[in-house]
C-alpha cells in the first residue's frame, strides 16, 4: 500500500499520507490549507481537527489543547497524528482571540 487516504470533509480535499507522516505534514506537502499552523510539535493547539472515520496513532500533544477526553472524541492536533487507516477528518476552526494573536506583529521601535 502507498500510504492512507486523508478526505478533509470540511474542504473536500483528499490527500496521501505516508506511513508514519503526521497529516499536518501530508497537507503542507500538497499545498492544502485547513487549519493555522503553530509550533508543528503539539504544544500550539493551532492545528486541531476532529478524526471522524478511521485509526490513528497520536504522538505527544499538549493536554491543554488535546485532554484524553477530546482525544477520545477525536479532537486532535494534525501534527502529532499518524494514520493507521485511511481518515476522514474536519478542520476545527480557531477561536477568533487565538487568531489574533498569531497574526498580530509588534510595531518596530
Amino acid at each position: 500500500m502507498d500510504g492512507f487516504q486523508v478526505f478533509n470533509r470540511s474542504t473536500g480535499d483528499h490527500f496521501t499520507c505516508q506511513e508514519g507522516q503526521s497529516v499536518l505534514k501530508a497537507m503542507e506537502q500538497r499545498g492544502l490549507k485547513c487549519v493555522p499552523v503553530g509550533c508543528r510539535g503539539g504544544g500550539c493547539g493551532f492545528c486541531k481537527i476532529r478524526v471522524r472515520e478511521g485509526d490513528f496513532e497520536c504522538g505527544k500533544m499538549s493536554k491543554v489543547h488535546a485532554p484524553p477526553e477530546a482525544v477520545e472524541k477525536g479532537e486532535v492536533l494534525a501534527c502529532r497524528i499518524y494514520p493507521r487507516s485511511d481518515l476522514t477528518i474536519e478542520c476545527m476552526p480557531l477561536p477568533e482571540v487565538a487568531l489574533a494573536k498569531q497574526t498580530t506583529t509588534k510595531p518596530l521601535r
